[in-house]
């Protein structure tokens, strides 16, 4: 009998890239889990591959009456909120960590392989960004959607759980299949199309005298590699625990602008604006990746540079007729 993995969030950003991953290895024997929406997410299915698509709440309903029909080998669960603004407290808590306690305890019931995303957001203003579970506890998240994720780290954490799951924090990650986020696109998308169509990149003006206007920073990881990581921790079951995905190595907005500006033969052109007051004292200043853990578990691909990926990103999508990822690509 044929198994089957399922993909949670299958036709988001990070979902739909690690369905095209497992596609380019030959997998297709996929279930993808998400909602219905209006943002056309439904393109991210266009170029991939799979074997039935079901909506979330129809899905964890039958896994809370134990009534899956599908043989299933693993869970890659993508799917969630990742809305850093959203500010309704029962539906991040309902969304984001309910539903995963009850997929985890479900896959753990059933021997069955459970990855899911956490996030960067965890981890606050830092300065410590070591993905060391014994710390856990000293985490302060900025918002409520990093403690929503945050919650469930703890939970799995509490529970003794993460020596049988793997959980990814997320840094910045940006690529192919993110156009239908809305703000939430990454700062490279958005400065594409702004620098495409008014010559001029507007940043965040800062607010801390260390920083220096556009030299905020963030650990940004381009999504090809942010796949690398999820495939190679899901297929090695027996590694487990949290992990961060980053490069390791932290960029400013100014590096990101430029590169753009550089790669489009556009003349520089950037202005500092006022950071608006909602996400004033929740700004993250700096984040970067502590890479070692991934890095004594086996991983040894080298990461794309910023400017290798924002390269790639421009030219072979963005500036094409069709942006989004494709099989065998």
């Amino acid at each position: 009998m044929t198994k089957f993995h399922v993909i949670t969030g299958g036709m988001g950003f990070i979902g739909s890239a690690v369905v095209w991953e497992m596609n380019n290895s030959g997998i297709d024997n996929l279930i993808i889990v998400d909602s219905p929406s209006t943002n056309n997410s439904w393109k991210n299915l266009v170029n991939i591959r799979f074997a039935d698509i079901i909506d979330k709440n129809t899905f964890i309903k039958k896994i809370e009456e134990n009534k899956i029909n599908y043989l299933i080998e693993g869970i890659i669960h993508m799917g969630a909120c990742a809305d850093t603004t959203e500010n309704r407290v029962d539906y991040l808590l309902e969304n984001n960590f309910q539903y995963t306690k009850k997929l985890a305890t479900w896959a753990i019931n059933n021997n069955c392989r459970f990855l899911y995303a956490s996030s960067a957001a965890t981890y606050g203003n830092g300065p410590d960004f070591a993905d060391d579970e014994e710390k856990i506890y000293s985490l302060k998240p900025l918002n409520i959607y990093g403690y929503s994720k945050h919650l469930f780290d703890i939970w799995a954490y509490r529970n003794n759980l993460l020596k049988q799951i793997a959980g990814i924090k997320f840094f910045n990650v940006f690529g192919p299949n993110e156009y239908h986020k809305g703000e939430m696109r990454s700062v490279i998308h958005k400065k594409f199309y702004e620098i495409m169509e008014t010559g001029k990149a507007n940043l965040f003006k800062s607010y801390k005298p260390q920083y220096k206007d556009g030299e905020q920073k963030r650990d940004f990881i381009y999504i090809k590699d942010a796949v690398k990581i999820i495939m190679f921790i899901y297929k090695n079951k027996s590694i487990n625990g949290i992990f961060n995905a980053g490069t390791g190595i932290a960029r400013s907005f100014n590096d990101i602008a430029k590169t753009i500006f550089s790669i489009l033969g556009k003349k520089e052109n950037i202005q500092y604006i006022d950071m608006p007051d909602n996400i004033r004292n929740s700004y993250q200043y700096f984040t970067q990746a502590d890479v070692k853990k991934i890095r004594s578990a086996g991983y040894k691909e080298t990461f794309l540079s910023l400017e290798e990926s924002i390269q790639d990103y421009i030219k072979n999508y963005l500036l094409k007729e069709d942006p989004y990822l494709k099989p065998f690509a």
